[in-house]
């Protein structure tokens, strides 16, 4: 597979961000990379960037992307929230650009929950 360069990135990411504009009202799978000040500074830029050059590959017209800030778990960054319809959120942490295609291919496109890279919330007792 040949290197992406910054413009095709860009590139990518507007002609993302022009469909995906159209049809937001017509998604179903929402996808929320946090992007605060820790995830940041833990690589949730490239994690964007890789679920953006897959979304594009994927030809997929159906998927909501989104940022937000922070999640309040600072040792968990970069999270990437999965949300379908009528199902609880998934919650997936340290992520990393590998992470993403995984969690891209299994759990976007196959519907398998990738168990590996969940954050499971300690519940005290």
């Amino acid at each position: 597979m040949p290197k992406l360069t910054i413009e095709d990135l860009k590139k990518i990411r507007e002609d993302t961000k022009k469909t995906m504009a159209l049809r937001e009202d017509g998604a179903t799978v929402k996808i929320t990379v946090h992007m605060g000040e820790c995830g940041i500074a833990a690589g949730a830029r490239d994690v964007m960037r890789a679920l953006l050059v897959e979304i594009a590959q994927s030809g997929r017209t159906d998927i909501q992307v989104m940022n937000a800030g922070c999640l309040d778990k600072c040792s968990h960054e970069p999270i990437l929230v999965v949300e379908f319809p009528g199902q609880e959120p998934v919650l997936y942490q340290q992520m990393d650009k590998n992470k993403t295609k995984q969690v891209f291919e299994g759990h976007i496109l196959k519907g398998d929950i990738q168990d590996d890279f969940v954050f499971v919330q300690e519940v005290a007792t």
